[in-house]
């Protein structure tokens, strides 16, 4: 699926150009959100209600908080390829939650590691961000692998409504 043109990128990657989500959107968080691999250890697939729920929270999101799980876009043709970005954690302190989510079309191709430092970079440089969290489910290594070339640090275990497991969870501080 394609998107908005490039000048609609506020961030770029040298693959990968981010946008905001708005309500037009919603076939493509459908392709992402309702696809069972995608979701498989997010806590199954969304009904396309909650994908429509989501749409909403991550728009008002970027509203509230100049942030959301943004869009992302291969920069040559504007294919749509899943979504990062962060969401609140503790707004008062600055640390938010960093996630990713690709379509599989696209796993293994290092943009879950690109798109990611491109959010961690704009986290703390943009929004002023000191300290960034991160999770996965236990059984995800590859979650895991991408997160330890990141620099995240061990942060111990969170509860994760969705899944009903304690999830593993590290942290990530800017650099001085």
């Amino acid at each position: 699926m394609a998107a908005a043109p490039t000048e609609d990128y506020f961030l770029k990657s040298a693959r990968l150009g981010f946008r905001h989500w708005s309500p037009d959107d919603l076939p493509l968080a459908i392709s992402l959100w309702c696809d069972p691999d995608v979701m498989r250890f997010i806590g199954g697939p969304y009904s396309r209600e909650e994908v429509q729920e989501r749409l909403v929270r991550e728009i008002a999101c970027q509203q509230a908080n100049a942030f959301q799980y943004w869009p992302i876009f291969f920069l040559d043709g504007n294919e749509f390829a899943g979504c990062c970005g962060m969401r609140p954690h503790d707004l008062a302190e600055r640390i938010f939650i960093m996630g990713f989510q690709l379509l599989p079309a696209f796993w293994g191709r290092g943009l879950a590691e690109e798109s990611a430092r491109a959010v961690i970079d704009y986290a703390f440089s943009t929004l002023g961000a000191r300290k960034l969290l991160a999770g996965h489910h236990p059984e995800n290594s590859k979650s895991h692998r991408v997160l330890e070339k990141l620099g995240f640090q061990p942060d111990g275990e969170r509860f994760f409504p969705r899944t009903g497991l304690m999830q593993p969870y590290y942290r990530l501080m800017p650099k001085h």
